[in-house]
């Protein structure tokens, strides 16, 4: 029976692809198919444990991401990623306060990470105007009290964000301010079983929306319209939102990075996406694929094309093994033909979790310039991640997998099938 919360297929169409079940809409970090409280404990421990290594009094954090992931407290993520409206005071030792948006202390009540909600504080020109200096002393006198009475002594703070007024402020008390991001990035990179299970629910929301979408493709109607499926479905089964909007179309698929328009997709084009989805329980899908809009065949430039993305993704993979440093993954990963690397993606390989995250494993080419040393463990979550396309030439094509990695190796999760026709494979 179809799922009336998502979007009718167009008349006449039947489903091509067929992803996992979805999960059910209305999901919410308070209820869940795994132990929640034991989650928030696990993940709250990690970055604890990241502020002992490195002999921090706490961490104050006002990335939403941040805060989710150290205490499961969500609140308007995107809007108070560009307002600064809302903060969380983790100490090393002691109890967690969230200073949340004014009447939002009920959205927390549940959560046993958190041990007490204030009224944040909000120092952010479009709140405070020319009373931000007054108002940020106010703030940083609340932190630096907080610090003294559960830091010991310790007056070293790890923050993820804060302006030079804030920073300022906090001197004044003889707070050293550390970098919170570190700490955070670090702690996110190692996954438990239960965050893999929701990563899984997110994924499968994303390729619900992916299958939506190729059975939805014709010739004649926009990006813009294809790439709305993808958020129509996300939000109905229980997901959040789409961190861009990379879907192009023929000409607009190279270079890469060019986001949907009102472009009318034409028959015989490539259309390539990147999803970046922020699914149930703020667990990211980031997966590539590349569709073929008929009528007709691909091209033979079509297939060769698509054909070195496929190669590179699967070979870096099986390179992704426990053990293995990130120079090692950039020295030893696929090697693009001449041709196309001018057109290269960003990176290699890189982390995710609530986000893309921790580690950036770029190119050979690019590891003296922007690399840097680390190893891979199990528990990381890794993205391969492949673009292929000429300089000057018609079309590209953008593949990616997200692949877990165990004890044993590598282990797939994004499911969705690839293009029969675009491998040169008989349907």
């Amino acid at each position: 029976m179809p799922d009336s919360r998502l979007p009718p297929l167009p008349l006449g169409r039947s489903p091509r692809r067929r992803p996992r079940n979805p999960p059910g809409a209305g999901l919410s970090d308070g209820a869940a198919r795994v132990d929640m409280p034991a989650l928030r404990a696990y993940r709250l421990g990690r970055v604890r444990a990241q502020l002992r290594a490195r002999d921090y009094a706490g961490c104050l954090l006002y990335d939403p991401i941040n805060i989710r992931y150290a205490l499961g407290a969500r609140n308007m993520a995107v809007w108070t990623l560009h307002n600064a409206a809302r903060y969380a005071f983790i100490p090393t030792e002691g109890p967690a306060v969230l200073f949340d948006f004014y009447n939002c202390g009920h959205l927390s009540a549940d959560l046993e990470t958190v041990d007490e909600v204030r009224v944040a504080v909000a120092w952010y020109y479009f709140d405070s105007g020319p009373r931000s200096g007054e108002k940020a002393a106010r703030w940083a006198a609340e932190v630096a009290d907080l610090v003294g009475a559960h830091g010991g002594g310790n007056k070293r703070l790890a923050m993820d964000h804060c302006n030079p007024l804030g920073a300022a402020a906090l001197d004044g008390h003889g707070i050293e301010i550390h970098n919170g991001q570190e700490i955070m990035e670090l702690a996110r990179a190692i996954k438990s079983p239960d965050e893999i299970v929701l990563m899984n629910q997110a994924i499968a929301v994303c390729e619900t929306g992916m299958a939506r979408m190729r059975e939805a493709l014709e010739p004649g109607m926009t990006e813009n319209e294809l790439w709305s499926i993808m958020h129509q479905v996300n939000i109905a089964l229980g997901g959040e939102w789409i961190e861009t909007r990379l879907l192009s179309s023929g000409s607009r698929t190279n270079p890469w990075f060019q986001e949907c328009g009102d472009r009318v997709i034409q028959p015989g084009e490539l259309v390539s996406f990147d999803t970046d989805l922020i699914g149930p329980f703020g667990y990211c899908a980031d997966i590539s694929r590349t569709y073929f809009c008929g009528p007709g065949r691909p091209s033979e430039n079509q297939r060769k094309f698509y054909r070195v993305a496929w190669d590179q993704i699967h070979a870096n993979i099986e390179i992704m093994t426990p053990g293995t440093g990130f120079r090692e993954l950039a020295e030893r990963g696929f090697r693009l033909p001449d041709s196309f690397l001018p057109n290269r993606y960003s990176a290699l390989i890189h982390g995710v979790g609530l986000c893309d995250e921790y580690p950036f494993v770029p190119y050979r080419e690019d590891f003296e310039a922007f690399g840097y040393d680390g190893v891979v463990e199990p528990g990381m979550v890794l993205c391969a991640e492949s673009y292929v396309g000429e300089v000057g030439g018609e079309e590209g094509v953008k593949l990616e997998q997200q692949v877990l990695i165990t004890e044993r190796g590598p282990q797939v999760l994004s499911t969705y099938p690839f293009e029969d026709e675009l491998l040169g494979r008989e349907i």
